[in-house]
């Protein structure tokens, strides 16, 4: 499967943006999705998952409660919403997908997802 994120840019601080994960090749419902973010210097940092069905999400504590993970299976996209954003948001964005059987089960390490996007900057400024 092959996946392009897209909707990143400069965004003021208290503002909000939605990523679009689209994936071509396979469908989309076969797949956990999930959503990472890395700054320079730094290890690429789980932010969300979202099981196959849809009904099962997780989320880092660093963007719960402001940042919203989804997908529509139909449209072979996921999303992320992210609202509230602050500069610690700043960062590069991917989304990645990893197959699985169980409908429900859904995966926070980078090591877990198979296929990844090239990434969409998201620029948060006060």
């Amino acid at each position: 499967v092959q996946l392009q994120a897209s909707g990143g840019g400069p965004v003021q601080a208290g503002g909000s943006l939605r990523l679009s994960c689209t994936a071509s090749g396979r469908a989309l419902r076969d797949y956990v999705m999930g959503w990472f973010r890395q700054v320079p210097g730094k290890e690429r940092e789980f932010v969300g998952s979202v099981s196959r069905s849809g009904v099962k999400r997780d989320y880092s504590d660093s963007v719960k409660g402001r940042f919203t993970i989804s997908r529509d299976n139909a449209q072979n996209t996921a999303y992320l919403q992210m609202n509230s954003v602050n500069a610690e948001d700043t960062a590069v964005y991917y989304c990645a997908a990893a197959w699985r059987t169980h409908p429900n089960a859904v995966l926070v390490t980078t090591e877990s997802y198979n296929y990844w996007g090239q990434g969409t900057q998201v620029t948060v400024s006060s």
